[in-house]
């Protein structure tokens, strides 16, 4: 097994964690919030496809699927088209509430399979490359991969910690 094999099992299965916290609930649930100030699975799901596609389009030298495929102008949110949700205030937070589950699994799709189709492109030798100077040590191809593995899988069990509340709810 290689680093990109590797690499290629730990994008399926964040694929298969935002299945299974989004499939089958209704708009209202993935815009849920367990209190006024925490985030939704909707924003969760929105926000760890939005770095996956920004960073790895910045790695790859590609332009984001969320431009590129038009996914922006389906969203129809009222930020920037660079904005990731770094930073998002609560209202930020709500502008997803009105999102489907075809629309957030549909996005995330297409930035897993542009993922996957960078990463089936590298060897062990390219990991090693310096992508970010901006950080002391500085950034290799290799740790900035797995800081989108851990920041997405972070994400989608919270995303999926808040399904199982909702779903005890019903």
């Amino acid at each position: 097994m290689t680093s990109t094999d590797l690499l290629i099992d730990a994008f399926g299965r964040i694929k298969e964690n935002v299945h299974g916290a989004v499939s089958g609930l209704t708009q209202e649930e993935l815009g849920a919030r367990l209190d006024p100030g925490a985030n939704s699975i909707a924003w969760l799901v929105w926000h760890l496809t939005r770095v996956q596609d920004d960073h790895v389009s910045e790695v790859a030298d590609s332009e984001q699927v969320w431009t590129s495929a038009g996914w922006a102008s389906r969203f129809e949110l009222p930020f920037d088209d660079a904005a990731t949700g770094f930073g998002d205030s609560s209202a930020d937070v709500a502008a997803l509430g009105n999102v489907s589950a075809e629309l957030l699994l549909g996005y995330h799709d297409a930035v897993h399979d542009r993922t996957v189709e960078y990463v089936r492109g590298l060897s062990d030798a390219d990991l090693p490359r310096v992508v970010d100077t901006n950080w002391d040590p500085p950034v290799t191809l290799g740790v900035r991969l797995i800081s989108v593995v851990d920041d997405d899988i972070q994400h989608s069990g919270q995303a999926a910690f808040i399904r199982g509340v909702l779903l005890r709810r019903r």
